[in-house]
């Protein structure tokens, strides 16, 4: 019961800061940011990273991207520049993908340098930030049916995977993930998309949505999977303590943290073939 109230008191004020910022494009930048440091804090811890060097890019970054797209400055450096990220961002990830499944331990040469604190981390914290920004004016209602996307994925898995659950997903990684439980997730979360579609205010349509409910089901699930090995390496149950209940904040947007290039990446295609 004490357990129970720790994770509904933690999980209330961690949503309500982030349903608070939704209602200024400065104040939700300015937790993104937040957010975006408490991770690395937690990442750094993860790898045994010790510079500081990480929380200055992950600022660079951070500044330099959210500033030009708060101020609707636009240039053609700053949009290069923005698919650079991109393009080094969903390489990286790949990568990660790709050593999720085919290496036993993820290689010491992204584990123990800037790579993976700067193109999986930090950049996806811009993106985070940049997604409700897409269409020039700040849509609040874009990020909040991502989020809430990865809530009933992580949900609705976590259910479905406990009391259906028989094929283990990825046993080595996460022992507890189901085959049923991922597409139990999946399932419900496409069902989700067309609710956030007719209740949120956007220049999405319902079939937008349900391209996004599928990327953060399915990155979102690799995502946590990819932050599990991290953890299982660095012989750790939670990336952190700043949730009770839950853990680390780590562990709680690392499903967003993964799919939130690949939503950016599809918006640039919806907006191309507009």
């Amino acid at each position: 019961m004490k357990e129970l109230l720790k994770r509904t008191i933690s999980g209330f004020v961690y949503a309500s800061l982030f349903l608070l910022s939704l209602k200024s494009q400065l104040a939700f930048i300015i937790l993104i940011f937040v957010f975006g440091i408490i991770c690395n804090v937690e990442f750094s811890r993860l790898v045994n990273q010790r510079s500081y060097v990480s929380y200055i890019i992950f600022a660079l970054l951070y500044v330099y991207f959210t500033y030009f797209e708060y101020t609707l400055i636009s240039n053609s450096f700053f949009d290069e520049s923005k698919d650079i990220l991109l393009v080094f961002s969903v390489f990286v990830l790949i990568f990660l993908i790709r050593d999720l499944f085919v290496k036993k331990n993820l290689p010491k040469f992204i584990a123990r340098n800037y790579i993976a604190s700067t193109f999986y981390l930090s950049s996806s914290f811009v993106f985070i930030a940049l997604i409700p920004m897409f269409f020039e004016s700040f849509n609040s209602g874009i990020i909040l049916g991502v989020f809430v996307l990865a809530w009933v994925n992580d949900s609705f898995a976590y259910a479905i995977g406990k009391n259906f659950g028989k094929q283990k997903l990825f046993e080595s990684v996460s022992p507890n993930k189901t085959i049923e439980g991922f597409f139990g997730g999946l399932f419900f979360t496409c069902i989700g998309s067309y609710a956030i579609s007719y209740f949120t205010d956007s220049s999405l349509t319902n079939s937008n949505w349900l391209f996004i409910s599928i990327i953060v089901s399915v990155f979102g699930t690799i995502g946590d999977l990819i932050e599990s090995k991290y953890k299982r390496q660095a012989k750790v149950k939670d990336s952190g303590i700043i949730l009770p209940g839950h853990g680390g904040l780590l562990d709680r947007l690392d499903s967003i943290i993964l799919a939130s290039p690949f939503i950016y990446l599809f918006l640039i295609f919806l907006d191309y073939v507009s």
